[in-house]
């Protein structure tokens, strides 16, 4: 009926948008996650030999014979294309340091990093968040300058002499400050639950992994919450509706927190896929067997073969994290979704 026509919306609508640009995005990753894994596959191709360490000790017809079972003597696109195959059916080969299963290390490996992760990221989320908002908020106050101040050092401070001063106060120094029998210099299980249901003990050993890792985090992220939230708080919307009297608390929490968020979306997407990779000096300091501990233990012994399984997975969490981020756009500005 053309006198109901722009009164009567469509129900769903908005959820079949949202959909069509999510799987829009999706199909675009499909050919830069194939462009990533190919390079990652020919870097480390052409910088490792899988039969280096056998050249001391073996024939070369032998050596020869290793290199044509693993296909090494292929041009690296068939042997990129053979890999592929083995590696999409689950088939990720046996490390070269440990001859176990390089999919079971990996996947152990992630177990440990995304603990480390979940627990980094919703304290940094929490903290840069309020930060960020306070700081504009109350834009050029002695609290404003303080957070500014905080926030310097700690983008200045590399996180291996954080974690370290960390260690040499809390952990290492002495023990009858702080009544620690056990000091925190290891990761504990999750699954090791004391009686009252709750890991304790779990808790105390991540405190220390987790402030090393959000320090940067934090003082980043809560410069750019900050910019964001001044430029959204002193838009033409937010002061038309301080002007019509909307309360300050609702024009800050549903009107300019919603926008602010948005720019802080590209930097969490990127940083949470890249953590996944990047944890290595955090996970060295304190003994956590996770993604960054492996990577760094096969690029010393020149495991190929997990190196190779290793890149992939990081640039796929990379990748899907920035898709998540593109998704995200859309779900907290609608215009986006729509263009």
């Amino acid at each position: 009926d053309p006198a109901l026509a722009g009164r009567v919306r469509p129900f769903g609508t908005p959820h079949l948008l949202m959909a069509t640009y999510a799987l829009r995005r999706l199909l675009l990753a499909i050919p830069v996650l194939l462009i990533g894994s190919f390079l990652c596959f020919a870097a480390v191709r052409l910088t490792f030999d899988p039969t280096a360490r056998l050249r001391t000790s073996k024939d070369p017809e032998v050596i020869e014979r290793e290199r044509e079972r693993l296909g090494l003597n292929d041009p690296i696109p068939v042997q990129y294309k053979n890999w592929l195959v083995k590696f999409t059916t689950g088939d990720w080969g046996a490390s070269e340091r440990t001859r176990d299963d390089t999919s079971t290390m990996i996947k152990s490996a992630l177990g440990y990093t995304i603990q480390l992760i979940v627990w980094g990221i919703l304290v940094s989320a929490i903290f840069a968040v309020s930060i960020g908002v306070f700081s504009a908020v109350k834009q050029y106050s002695i609290p404003d300058y303080t957070f500014t101040a905080l926030s310097f050092v700690g983008l200045a401070m590399p996180p291996f002499v954080f974690g370290l001063l960390a260690i040499s106060i809390f952990a290492v120094g002495p023990v009858e400050w702080w009544g620690w029998d056990d000091p925190p210099l290891y990761f504990v299980n999750l699954h090791s639950a004391g009686e009252s249901g709750i890991n304790t003990d779990y808790l105390r050993h991540l405190v220390l992994p987790v402030a090393t890792l959000t320090v940067q985090i934090i003082a980043s992220w809560s410069r750019f919450q900050r910019a964001s939230m001044l430029d959204v708080l002193n838009s033409d919307y937010v002061r038309t509706a301080r002007a019509k009297g909307v309360p300050r608390r609702k024009v800050i929490f549903k009107h300019a927190l919603r926008n602010a968020l948005i720019p802080l979306v590209t930097v969490m997407a990127v940083d949470i896929g890249l953590l996944f990779g990047g944890l290595i000096i955090t996970e060295y300091i304190f003994s956590i067997p996770g993604m960054g501990r492996l990577f760094y233990d096969s690029l010393l012994y020149g495991d190929a073969t997990t190196l190779t399984a290793w890149m992939v997975v990081t640039a796929t969490f990379v990748i899907l994290f920035n898709l998540l981020a593109d998704i995200m756009y859309g779900v907290l500005d609608p215009r986006i979704r729509l263009s």
